[in-house]
């Protein structure tokens, strides 16, 4: 059922003083679960940068302890941040208020999309080839 025109203008007075509310704001960003995925991967990232470092420290140092450990903690970092990456993306996190839109995935963006797709072609097949 839609709004009336009076309760669209309070909905949008509403909306606007909520959006000038600073506390409310910082509120709604800190418990959206978006904004927590992005810090992880920004955190990955430097982490990422640090194992670099210690991977090209240990080269040039020949110490290949050190350079193993670097490589180690970058790689470790990267699969943390493409994880933290993909779970940003899931359709389940969403902001309060609902202002974002859902995304919802292909058949064959999820895990097992070969075997999917490999199904789907058996049973499309054109039925003289068996």
């Amino acid at each position: 059922m839609p709004l009336s025109e009076h309760e669209q203008r309070l909905f949008e007075q509403i909306e606007r003083s909520l959006a000038e509310d600073p506390k409310f704001a910082s509120a709604v960003r800190a418990s959206d679960p978006r904004f927590h995925a992005r810090r992880r991967v920004l955190v990955a990232a430097g982490v990422v940068i640090v194992g670099l470092a210690l991977l090209i420290y240990g080269a040039v140092i020949k110490t290949t302890p050190v350079a193993v450990a670097g490589f180690v903690v970058m790689l470790a970092s990267l699969i943390y941040a493409v994880q933290s990456h993909r779970r940003s993306q899931s359709p389940d996190l969403h902001v309060v208020g609902g202002t974002t839109s859902r995304r919802t995935r292909s058949r064959t963006g999820r895990r097992g999309s070969f075997l999917d797709r490999m199904e789907d072609r058996w049973r499309q097949r054109p039925e003289g080839h068996r």
